[in-house]
């Protein structure tokens, strides 16, 4: 269960790194569309989970590879922006939301 201050937090961050994807890690995600459909921060801050969801999905796997190692530029970007809201920034954790893929899946199914 989440407080309110976590889900504020959450929130920023999740608005924070979808502008760090379409400005400063364009080059990470070479041309993909890449949403931020989900944070979940710790009740301490030190840990932020990144939910994203990635278009086309058959260039999804070489786009969380990309991303996970340019972890670093991310953290980096995400502190300058939440640098007078929080003491420390969070490691980031970036885990790939499949839902829309499992979604058009199962319309698919229903078509046929």
């Amino acid at each position: 269960m989440e407080n309110t201050r976590q889900q504020k937090i959450a929130k920023q961050i999740q608005k924070d790194i979808a502008d760090i994807f379409q400005k400063e890690a364009a080059a990470t995600v070479k041309g993909s569309l890449v949403t931020v459909t989900e944070v979940r921060v710790s009740p301490d801050f030190n840990y932020a989970k990144v939910y994203v969801s990635i278009f086309p999905f058959d260039h999804s796997e070489q786009v969380m590879k990309a991303i996970e190692k340019d972890n670093w530029l991310i953290r980096k970007a995400l502190g300058s922006k939440v640098r007078f809201q929080l003491k420390n920034v969070p490691e980031l954790q970036f885990f790939l939301d499949d839902s829309l893929e499992y979604i058009e899946h199962i319309d698919e199914a229903l078509k046929r």
